[in-house]
């Protein structure tokens, strides 16, 4: 079964940019807007790695990232924000996310990301 990659932002052109970095590499990429919805999902469907936008309308990463690791420890999410902060990455990373990356990223940033979150999910 290939690897299930879930990328939660309320800005199309983000869910849209992941979509087309990581299906060419062999991903099986979903794309929500809203954090309540993406853990609706998730009850339904299995995920290997979530990609989600610290700020969202209806719930933030946080508690996204909260909720994914009480019910799912064994996913590996990533966050990524316009609006970092040194004290919202050490919060995100003391929450169980596995990396925090900036927007604007490149490309090189979400598939290096999202290979390293893979090949440490296997070890485990």
């Amino acid at each position: 079964m290939g690897v299930k990659v879930l990328v939660i932002d309320d800005e199309a052109i983000v869910r849209v940019s992941c979509e087309r970095v990581l299906q060419p590499e062999g991903y099986e990429v979903v794309s929500i807007s809203r954090g309540d919805e993406a853990i609706e999902l998730m009850e339904k469907e299995r995920f290997d790695i979530v990609l989600t936008d610290l700020k969202m309308p209806d719930m933030d990463g946080l508690e996204v990232l909260k909720i994914i690791k009480k019910r799912w420890p064994d996913v590996q999410v990533i966050i990524i924000t316009g609006y970092g902060t040194i004290s919202t990455a050490v919060q995100a990373i003391k929450l169980g996310a596995y990396e925090y990356i900036e927007k604007p990223f490149t490309p090189e940033d979400i598939l290096r990301v999202v290979k390293s979150a893979l090949e440490e999910k296997q070890k485990k």
